[in-house]
């Protein structure tokens, strides 16, 4: 079983594609909600390892780059992590993901419960 965030959810956007039954439709959208977790999660860590030894004014200077500026009064901790969704979110996986959650919602399909919505 494929444990690679990325190619988990390439995979799972792809049978979504050939499914329409909501259960099913279901299972694959919370398979990917994990491994979308995971993958946001490895790249703040990748994030954070990278930026550890960079001055505030280049980390400044790299969320800038990425689209995710590091704005007055935010933390280091904030930046890093607006940093790495800002890189996460532009990734392959996260647009796959977009589009399991696109194809789940056009057969009525959510993570939350309608008792939630």
């Amino acid at each position: 079983m494929e444990t690679n965030p990325t190619a988990v959810l390439l995979d799972l956007a792809a049978q979504a594609q050939r499914v329409s039954d909501r259960k099913a439709l279901h299972d694959l959208l919370s398979a990917g909600h994990r491994a979308w977790c995971e993958g946001v999660a490895d790249v703040q860590a990748g994030v954070d390892r990278e930026t550890m030894s960079l001055s505030d004014a280049e980390f400044a200077e790299r969320c800038a780059a990425a689209g995710a500026p590091w704005e007055q009064g935010m933390t280091r901790g904030e930046a890093v992590s607006a940093l790495a969704f800002a890189t996460w979110d532009a990734s392959p996986a996260a647009m796959a993901y977009t589009e399991l959650e696109e194809r789940a919602a056009r057969f009525g399909v959510c993570l939350l419960g309608e008792e939630v919505l």
